[in-house]
């Protein structure tokens, strides 16, 4: 199951993500989960929310740059060799990892790890034929 995920381009400047989280607020729109990439410039701001298409409107109606990106969210023991069971099914499934960022999920002894993949439906038929749990929205959100 794919996963729409926000890429937010913002400034390297102060205040600019305070804005996009004000915004998300004002529009009571919470926030699952992010990751923030920088460069001396611009920043892109990678964020998964319940209502991706309220958030985007909203952002971009704020005036920011929103691109919207499928991403692939992963189910993984909190151990250690959690994340490499799943790197070497997609290895052996031949399929490149853009970027990938993680959270503690609300089960005690789980985390979440979430994918940009090159072929994100490849990806997940292969974690699902290798018994790895690939989230739905709904498992996601709650």
């Amino acid at each position: 199951m794919k996963i729409q995920q926000l890429a937010i381009f913002l400034q390297n400047k102060p205040g600019h993500l305070s804005g996009i989280c004000k915004t998300l607020a004002d529009n009571d729109i919470n926030i699952v989960t992010l990751s923030l990439a920088d460069t001396q410039q611009f920043g892109i701001l990678r964020v998964i929310v319940k209502e991706w298409e309220l958030a985007a409107q909203k952002l971009e109606e704020a005036g920011y740059l929103v691109q919207l990106r499928e991403v692939v969210a992963v189910e993984v023991d909190d151990e250690p060799g959690g994340m490499h069971k799943i790197v070497e099914i997609i290895g052996a499934a031949n399929v490149n990892i853009e970027y990938v960022y993680a959270f503690t999920f609300h089960k005690s002894s789980r985390a979440v790890l979430v994918f940009r993949f090159d072929d994100p439906d490849k990806a997940a038929d292969a974690l699902r034929e290798a018994n790895i749990n690939v989230l739905a929205e709904i498992e996601l959100f709650g």
